[in-house]
This record gives C-alpha cells, structure tokens and sequence, in this order.
C-alpha cells in the first residue's frame, strides 16, 4: 500500500482531545463527520495504547449527529431490532447485509435526491416514491433471502420473483407486512420533511 494510500492517523489523548497528525492541530468530533462526509479515509489510535478506537470514535459521531434536532436517521424499530441481533445466530450476517444496503442506497442516492426534490415541490410524498423505496426494500429482502438460503438450503425463502410465480401463502403475506412496515416509515419521514419546510 502507498503512502498516500494510508489512512490519515488522529490521536486520542487522555484528555480527550483529538490530534490531527496530518495537519498537525487539534480536531473535534465535528471536524471527523465532515471528513466522513468528504470521503477522507482516516484512524482514530489512543495516544497512550496505541490501541485502534475508530470504531467506538464513529459510534460516538453518530450518537452526537442523532442527538441534534432533525437529524435522527436510525428509527427506533430498527435500533431495537439490531440489539436483538446482539449474541443472536444471525449476528455474523447482519453487518454484511447493512454494509450491502447501504451500499445500495448510496450508489442509488441521485435517484433519491430527485424524488425527494419532485416531493419538497409537490409537498406531497407521492405514489412513485413509494415505488422507489419499494424496489430498493424488495431488492434488500431477496439479497438476505439468497444470504440466509447459503446457510439454511433447506429452507429457502422465495425471492419476488419466485413468489410472483407462486400461488399465495404465509411467505407471501410476511412480504406484504414488510412493504407496509416500509411505507409507514416513510409516512414518518414524510412528516418530518412537512415540519422541516415550515420551519
């Protein structure tokens, strides 16, 4: 690996502060959520250790960017959910799969910018955008479907496609309560976006 291919190492002091090496001066959690944003690649190291924290340092980023007003993107449903997965059989999967969709989401996030856009100009959240998270939803629960049946292959669940195929059944009925699981998270959203233009 190149040098400029190494991440740019931030040390953490006892104090708490953290030293930015490269550029020699002090930063804050602030400072490391814009490099994030920026695509900068970066390692938090304890300074005394030497141990790497950048793990527990970005959990810490996106506790702080939660707790501001307007910037909560982790429902409560699906905080809950991924606790359950703590010490669970499914937990060596679950970091894949979000890694994957999220993935998905951003390669997709122009596509989204425009639908979001068309939906501020409307103040509405209209049909095809639910068409769209649809789709991304439905491609995420076929990518687990097809995860989960490399280590159940005796009992694979049925992608959309299959069940299209299929007559109606309990599966089928599971699909139907994950789209409109979908839906009222969005309906949520959708709130959020009305308080946020009238503010």
């Amino acid at each position: 690996m190149n040098a400029k291919d190494q991440p740019t190492v931030i040390k953490k002091y006892a104090n708490r502060r953290l030293y930015h090496t490269g550029s020699s001066t002090y930063v804050t959690l602030d400072d490391l959520a814009v490099m994030v944003k920026r695509g900068d690649h970066f390692a938090v190291i304890d300074a005394k250790t030497g141990e790497d924290i950048t793990r527990p340092v970005l959990t810490q980023i996106i506790f702080e960017q939660e707790a501001k007003t307007g910037q909560n993107l982790l429902p409560i449903n699906f905080m809950r959910q991924l606790i359950g997965f703590y010490g669970d059989s499914m937990q060596a999967l679950v970091p894949s799969y979000l890694e994957h969709s999220i993935q998905m989401l951003t390669e997709n996030q122009q596509k989204f910018r425009d639908q979001m856009t068309s939906a501020f100009g409307a103040q509405t959240f209209g049909v095809q955008n639910f068409g769209v998270m649809e789709e991304l939803g439905q491609k995420n629960m076929d990518m687990f479907r097809n995860a989960m049946g490399m280590f159940l292959p005796f009992s694979k669940m049925p992608t959309a496609s299959e069940k299209a195929t299929s007559p109606a059944s309990e599966p089928a009925k599971a699909g139907g309560e994950d789209i409109d699981a979908l839906k009222k998270e969005l309906a949520e959203m959708q709130k959020r976006l009305d308080r946020l233009a009238q503010s």
